[in-house]
């Protein structure tokens, strides 16, 4: 298996790279699968690709390795730097890295981009073997189950049989649940944080608000953007401004922001007068650049169809009966889009299935975006059920 964590000299090196605590310079590795995969809603990738990065080193048995589930707007780069110019790691540096939660020195960690992606793994953004133009909007809608099916296909050509755990927040926390659910053999621990065993109808509506936005945006030409030299610019500003509302508590943006102008007066007219209009405009202009519009489309959609309990008579605790590995579930008191209400109704259809869980709910104010960040309550009690799970291994 390639090497990916490779360090270069320290004269190319950056100081972030190379600090303690790091993984450093890695390199992400593209799988192309030939093998194809039918889909939840019953259309096919003849062929596709899967992008990941890895952290630590596989041990002789295999027995150590950990996959990492990314949120809405994730992606494989989760820790260390792509290149000695990088300004910002990974978007869960916080932990994983040597002596982080997820210890690279005891741990293999793999992150990957999900199907349907738009940082390598194959998506709208890819060409169609069929048509030899980008799939745009006919790139099929995926689900929870479909990112789980491919990740299963990776591990084996990895030759990792089992997991020693799977683990993501949000939108990944729901990926863990359903790999649970699906593969039960193939991992010991799944850790859970702040996320939902269905979608509420709330969230449901900010999701449709935000795809309404890209939709409506004269720049997207029904999703046939990418050889028009356009693309919905506005509507993705738009869609990540809301969405960025949601992920910050009240109290964690009155405290960064409070109501502070830009110019220390009022000025009565629409232009942006507010630090916080301000600061979600720069959100939603950095975020247009970077992320497709169909795909922002595709993983929300993704998100209102995750409903693991489908199957088994809308009843939770029996879909999650099939599970036999130890859950880890987490919840943040000031988390308003994944509330911990939810998180409980996880936890009370696992123990209503008899399993083995620990759950906490964090007190902070920096809600849903808690997950992502080195909160000392979450990282340390996040750590200590990881060396547990090293312990084991061990």
């Amino acid at each position: 298996m390639p090497n990916v964590h490779n360090t270069p000299s320290t004269p190319e090196s950056s100081i972030n790279a190379t600090k303690p605590g790091s993984v450093g310079i890695v390199t992400p590795i593209t799988l192309h699968f030939d093998k194809s995969l039918t889909l939840q809603c019953g259309k096919t990738l003849s062929e596709y690709d899967i992008i990941y990065e890895t952290y630590g080193t596989l041990n002789a048995n295999k027995t150590n390795a950990i996959l990492i589930c990314h949120a809405l707007s994730g992606h494989h780069h989760a820790a260390g730097y792509h290149s000695s110019s990088d300004k910002r790691p990974g978007w869960w540096d916080a932990c994983i890295g040597p002596g982080k939660a997820i210890d690279t020195d005891a741990f293999h960690v793999i992150s990957i981009n999900n199907l349907g992606g738009c940082h390598g793994s194959t998506g709208p953004e890819s060409i169609n073997p069929d048509t030899g133009i980008p799939y745009g909007p006919d790139f099929p809608i995926v689900t929870s189950k479909d990112w789980v099916e491919s990740q299963v296909r990776l591990a084996d050509v990895l030759e990792i049989r089992q997991w020693a755990a799977v683990i993501g927040g949000s939108l990944g926390g729901m990926q863990a649940l359903q790999w649970s659910i699906d593969y039960p053999e193939r991992l010991r621990h799944a850790v859970v944080i702040a996320a939902a065993p269905i979608l509420s109808a709330q969230n449901i509506a900010f999701n449709e608000i935000a795809r309404k936005a890209i939709l409506s945006d004269s720049g997207f030409h029904n999703g046939h953007y990418y050889d028009k030299d356009s693309f919905p610019k506005n509507g993705l500003i738009l869609a990540r401004m809301l969405g960025h509302i949601t992920y910050l508590s009240d109290t964690a943006m009155r405290e960064k922001f409070g109501r502070e102008l830009r110019e220390g007066k009022l000025k009565f007219d629409y232009d942006i007068e507010f630090q916080v209009e301000s600061y979600l405009n720069y959100q939603g202009e950095v975020f247009s650049e970077n992320f497709d519009a169909n795909t922002y489309l595709l993983m929300t959609r993704a998100l209102d169809y995750f409903d693991p309990a489908a199957e088994y008579g809308n009843d939770l605790s029996l879909a999650v009966d099939r599970a036999k590995c130890r859950f880890l579930v987490i919840s943040f008191t000031t988390d308003w889009r994944f509330s911990p209400e939810r998180s409980v109704e996880i936890v009370d259809a696992l123990v209503a299935a008899d399993k083995d869980v620990t759950y906490s709910e964090i007190d902070c104010p920096q809600g849903h975006d808690s997950f992502l960040l080195d909160i000392p309550q979450y990282t340390q009690l996040f750590k200590a059920y990881m060396q547990g799970i090293a312990q084991e291994i061990s």
